[in-house]
């Protein structure tokens, strides 16, 4: 089996499939828009910039004409159809039933993102940059609190009406006040945004502002405000948004699939973070319930490109004729991004789960060795760490430098941070380890969870009760040795299959015991910690929080990994976050892969190079090998 990882990964921005482009940094941070003259007394600004970025200068200058890694004479046209391989905020990877991508309510559609603009678009080729998009250039205070945006004269709707600072400002506040839980969470830093006139947009942030939200604001969409001056913003629809991106809303039918169709007039076509992208006349979202079926579709050409994520299938499937017959390509391209957490996470908000050991009891009974081998086709490593992947990993001793960062919390956190972080135990591969099994049953014994009749009791004297929760059949096969061996252990584990719908929302509600979900960062994470580790998100319904995780020891860390003001301190903060995390056993780690497996009918082309940061970016800077060729000098 796959990676559930990535067909789980929660987005981090507002990027979706199909929309990468438009990504905000996931976890960049804007502390200038290049490194800070030095002499600048506080309160003054810098110049005019057109980009920003956290640490150092930016790699393209103002007058760079595109980014290295695209083809800017690639051809446009064509169909570019595929299955959600990623989804963010409200999105589901098996269905959608309205077109309000941003909010809580309902499961919005993939690619929804491609409809509209930002004020900047990421670079991918650098860890944190963003470069002009709406906006031309930025104009940031030496203290980093305030930021002048100059939009583009040249910026427009859909409908033909001028996109202004207003209605960033309106996006801006409205998306802080209605937008989807990890949105607000993310923005609660951001003070205000207004507008100035038409062409000046002032956007304010609070004193010790994570690094990132700076860069999150300027990839958040923009609305039309005289759009949603007679809409509620806040409430599912199946109406077409009016939009200012390069597609629109094409064809679609609610829980099958949505087409958005390329805008040949579009304003921002000849930019330079534009060009070479968005090259298809059409991108399709088509949409199965199960795994299995989707890859039969592909074998039928139903959609023409998918990314793998399921071991068996790519090592036992992809001999159907147009492979064999080279119809079909496949490739694994290097994935160098960090992988971040994958697991099933524990609901701590529930009395059985509040003891660690019992926790650890959990991670015992899991047998990574004998999955990957048996299920898995030992493709995959283990996950140990949420910054799995990164120089942001906790490994060995702490250092001097994390040490002092732990210091205070001292008899506050377990002893173990001042040593080698948790790692998971290593099973023998039989399938059910007699030596890990007999420890969880003694942690259990020692958290007051005894055996009565042959059966797991909780101290309170009620039968332990264990429900996996579930939305995709395919996952059946690493549940059910995971179930036999907390069987084993007198727990009564069950497993609990629900639509997508159902999922989304129980997930939403934290009505569950445990649940799989993976996440990651990128390497300067900031703000976008706290949906998923502070106190306030694990009672924020919605949350990326999980796990219910709600420590004063990780809020006080995180706030040392946002303040950070150079790499090295960020470095040893994060780690030191990463001991008490992973100290912690809030989640049972399972794997992840450092490469991404890719199939695609024989008629698309890629760059060469690839961009390091935001992987593979199909379909932003792919093509169509059977539409026509750029001509010379046309924007790509």
């Amino acid at each position: 089996m796959s990676r559930p990882s990535r067909r789980q990964v929660i987005g981090l921005g507002i990027g979706v499939a199909g929309a990468a482009w438009l990504r905000p940094a996931l976890a960049g941070a804007a502390s200038g828009a290049a490194t800070e003259a030095q002499g600048e007394s506080r309160g003054e600004s810098q110049g005019q910039s057109h980009g920003m970025s956290a640490f150092g200068d930016l790699k393209y200058p103002a007058d760079f004409h595109h980014f290295d890694y695209v083809n800017p004479g690639a051809p446009k046209g064509g169909l570019f159809a595929t299955i959600p391989s990623s989804r963010a905020f409200n999105q589901s990877f098996q269905t959608f039933n309205s077109l309000n991508a941003f909010i809580l309510k309902g499961d919005g559609a993939q690619g929804m993102g491609m409809t509209f603009t930002s004020l900047m678009a990421r670079a991918g080729d650098e860890p944190d940059a963003m470069y002009g998009l709406a906006a031309k250039s930025v104009r940031i205070s030496a203290d980093g609190l305030t930021y002048r945006f100059t939009m583009r004269p040249e910026a427009r709707f859909h409908d033909g009406q001028k996109l202004t600072a207003r209605d960033a400002a309106f996006s801006l506040m409205i998306l802080k006040t209605k937008g989807h839980p990890v949105i607000t969470q993310q923005v609660r830093d951001m003070v205000k945004a207004e507008a100035l006139d038409d062409a000046t947009l002032v956007v304010t942030f609070a004193a010790k502002r994570g690094r990132d939200v700076p860069l999150f604001v300027a990839g958040l969409p923009i609305f039309s405000q005289a759009y949603y001056t007679a809409r509620p913003f806040d409430e599912t629809t199946l109406d077409v948004p009016l939009g200012s991106g390069p597609y629109k809303v094409g064809r679609f039918e609610v829980n099958r699939f949505i087409e958005f169709d390329r805008v040949k007039d579009w304003w921002g076509a000849d930019l330079p973070v534009c060009r070479g992208a968005f090259n298809f006349d059409t991108v399709r979202f088509d949409f199965y319930r199960d795994r299995d079926v989707a890859f039969e579709g592909f074998t039928g050409r139903s959609y023409l490109y998918r990314e793998e994520f399921t071991s068996r299938i790519w090592n036992t499937r992809y001999d159907f004729p147009a492979m064999t017959d080279g119809r079909v390509k496949r490739e694994q391209l290097p994935d160098e991004t960090p992988s971040g957490a994958q697991g099933w996470f524990i609901n701590t908000r529930r009395d059985k789960f509040r003891d660690p050991r019992v926790r650890e009891a959990l991670d015992c009974a899991f047998d990574f060795e004998w999955t990957n081998k048996s299920i898995m086709y030992g493709a995959y490593v283990r996950t140990v760490s949420p910054f799995q992947n990164s120089d942001l990993m906790a490994s060995g001793p702490p250092s001097p430098e994390e040490v002092a960062l732990l210091e205070p919390f001292r008899g506050k956190v377990p002893e173990e941070v001042f040593g080698v972080p948790f790692v998971p135990p290593v099973s023998d591969g039989s399938g059910q380890d007699r030596k890990l099994l007999r420890r969880a049953a003694q942690l259990l014994d020692e958290a007051g969870f005894h055996i009565k009749d042959r059966k797991r009791m909780t101290p309170q004297g009620e039968v332990f009760r264990l429900e996996f929760l579930l939305d995709e059949p395919a996952f059946q096969a690493h549940h059910m040795p995971y179930i036999k061996n907390l069987q084993t252990l007198g727990i009564e584990a069950t497993l609990r299959l629900v639509d997508p719908v159902q999922a989304r929302s129980r997930r939403d509600d934290f009505d569950f015991d445990m649940i799989i979900e993976r996440f990651s960062f990128s390497t300067i994470p900031g703000d976008s910690l706290r949906p998923f580790f502070s106190s306030r998100a694990a009672a924020t319904k919605g949350s990326n929080n999980l796990a219910g995780i709600a420590d004063p020891a990780i809020d006080a860390l995180m706030e040392q990994v946002i303040a950070a003001d150079t790499r090295a301190k960020l470095v040893f903060a994060a780690r030191a976050l990463d001991r008490v995390i992973r100290a912690g056993r809030y989640w049972v780690p399972q794997w992840y892969s450092n490469t991404h497996r890719l199939a695609y009918w024989d008629v698309f082309a890629h760059p060469p190079s690839l961009p390091k940061y935001l992987g593979v970016m199909a379909p932003d800077i792919w093509w169509s090998t059977q539409a026509r060729p750029a001509s010379s000098g046309q924007a790509g």
